[in-house]
């Protein structure tokens, strides 16, 4: 048994000009399948063969087991991460439009905390946008960190701010790489699902 790389949830030069395919050819097929093979070479050894991709995860963390924490995560987040992506962006729906202006104002201002809050991420990590004990929240994440094991914490929306996200297209300049996902890629339907609180699911996957 193992895991598998998930197929994008579009062809990997839809999202350009602002994700180019050479981007995707390293971040996915290179980066995010590193993450699949170093979890599946530990299966049989740690005693993973009945455990889902989120069960993996929360093991890892309760056994403390960096390495496997990483790896795991890293699947985990990633798979979440090309679905909050779309090449088809449209507007919040009225429903998701009144919990960003109840909670941010309007969406402009989501985004503008969003974006500060991962360009204020020091390192590796992750900006979220996640629903906190059921209330809209932004925060940020070190390295392969994730809502998954946090209590009262519920994924909705992720941007991937590692430099392999955005050094092919962007070089060194993650605000313009930020500026570019925000304004153009968001999937905004997608959100809108997580708001059921079962965002976990949608980047699980059984061995």
């Amino acid at each position: 048994m193992a895991f598998t790389l998930p197929a994008l949830p579009y062809a990997k030069n839809a999202l350009e000009p602002h994700m180019s395919a050479e981007t995707f050819d390293y971040h996915h097929g290179k980066h995010h399948k590193a993450y699949v093979d170093k979890v599946n070479g530990w299966i049989e050894e740690k005693g993973l063969a009945n455990f889902s991709l989120v069960e993996t995860v929360e093991k890892a963390k309760n056994d403390g087991d960096k390495g496997l924490f990483n790896n795991a995560a890293q699947i985990w987040n990633h798979s979440f991460f090309w679905q909050c992506l779309t090449p088809d962006a449209a507007k919040p729906s009225a429903a998701l439009q009144k919990k960003i202006d109840d909670a941010f104002g309007s969406t402009d201002d989501l985004l503008a905390k969003l974006k500060e809050e991962s360009i204020g991420h020091f390192g590796s990590g992750w900006g979220w946008l996640v629903l906190k004990d059921d209330k809209l929240a932004i925060t940020s994440y070190h390295d392969a960190d994730t809502p998954l094991v946090h209590e009262g914490v519920k994924p909705l929306l992720t941007l991937d701010v590692w430099e392999h996200a955005y050094y092919v297209d962007y070089r060194n300049a993650r605000p313009n790489y930020l500026d570019a996902v925000l304004k153009n890629l968001v999937n905004w339907d997608f959100v809108e699902r997580n708001l059921d609180g079962k965002g976990a699911g949608r980047a699980d996957q059984e061995q």
